[in-house]
């Protein structure tokens, strides 16, 4: 999930929730008393937050509205659409990133989008792997630690750059990060020391544990409520989040943010769309995915979800260009490791006990 200009969306979507699901909204009409047959329901994560007026485009062109149900964080999405395998929550989804993107494949609940027109530029951050075509990438950027570096200048002390410094006794008690178990940026985060420390990572994260790493449910739970630039009072300077966070972190009349994301701890992030297996829609579904890379979509991925568009002619916004670098190295996990050692990975991580 993304950055505090969200957290209106977010906050809302939760209000929404039935049984871990939102309904965000429909394009073009009000949520109840709709013919379902022009209906296209997405599933999608808490952040999804696409303006209506692009979403109005797709009804205008295809005559199907789209129903939007939000069901919780990415990893979150991707555990109940498992679980509703056989009987899918709806006909396509967007989020799945290529931290989960083997567990949705292995359980089947994606059909081939071999209806689905793919830009080259979308093709080219196809995941590993996928030969049936069954994701189609749509956004991408990095998860990387952020500082406040307004609160560390406020301390007068240097904020941490490295994975190392997160477990320096100087930095006790300031880190938070959300779940591997539940969370997409998480999980990725997990990637990241397991790729920089091998074997180690487990004593690096009791190393983590015993600096006194705080660790949340959610994205939004650690970036909104812990982190001290997020918004919600919470006291923790350095957090899990993105690389594209920092550029929302400028104050009103402020020409510099102040958050800084640190590029050396990053891993890279694709979100994919889908059909769902068994959608009730699928040409619907098929329509949608392929609307997510068009231009109307593209143009729009930067500021409203926050996230890179895979599209290479979009012209991003001047604050990224000056404070949302991507990671020139960013730590990379073959989706094929992902999905051999996902089990392992979160049961020797939920056996630490740390945070």
């Amino acid at each position: 999930m993304r950055h505090t200009p969200k957290t209106s969306a977010l906050v809302a979507a939760a209000s929404l929730g039935i049984a871990g699901l939102g309904m965000v909204g429909m394009s073009g009409c009000s949520t109840s008393g709709s013919d379902d047959a022009k209906v296209v329901t997405l599933i999608t994560h808490d952040s999804f937050a696409l303006p209506e007026a692009v979403l109005a485009q797709f009804t205008a062109t295809t005559g199907w509205q789209v129903r939007v149900v939000a069901a919780g964080d990415a990893g979150t999405m991707v555990n109940q659409l498992v679980l509703t395998q056989g009987a899918p929550l709806g006909d396509a989804v967007f989020g799945i990133d290529n931290t989960f993107a083997t567990r949705a494949l292995e359980a089947g609940v994606l059909a081939p989008a071999d209806t689905v027109t793919v830009p080259a530029d979308a093709a080219a951050h196809g995941l590993p792997g996928d030969d049936d075509g069954r994701l189609v990438a749509v956004d991408y950027a990095d998860v990387c630690v952020n500082v406040d570096t307004t609160w560390f200048a406020d301390h007068g002390t240097r904020p941490p750059a490295t994975l190392d410094d997160l477990t320096d006794p100087a930095y006790r008690g300031l880190f938070v990060t959300p779940s591997p178990v539940t969370s997409s940026p998480g999980f990725a985060f997990l990637l990241a020391t397991i790729t920089a420390k091998g074997d180690q990572w487990p004593q690096y994260w009791k190393d983590l544990g015993t600096n006194g790493v705080q660790v949340a449910a959610s994205w939004s739970d650690a970036y909104v409520s812990s982190f001290t630039a997020g918004g919600g009072g919470g006291d923790r300077p350095v957090v899990v989040s993105y690389d594209t966070s920092p550029p929302f972190t400028v104050p009103e009349g402020a020409s510099e943010p102040t958050t800084a994301a640190l590029l050396d701890t990053c891993v890279r992030q694709t979100e994919y769309a889908g059909i769902l297996t068994g959608a009730k829609n699928p040409a619907g579904a098929a329509a949608l995915v392929e609307f997510l890379v068009s231009d109307a979509v593209q143009e729009t991925i930067a500021e409203a979800m926050y996230m890179y568009p895979v599209s290479t002619t979009v012209v991003l916004p001047d604050a990224w260009v000056a404070w949302a670098p991507l990671a020139s190295d960013p730590f990379v996990v073959d989706p094929a490791a992902i999905a051999a050692n996902r089990a392992t990975w979160l049961q020797t991580w939920t056996d630490l006990d740390v945070g």
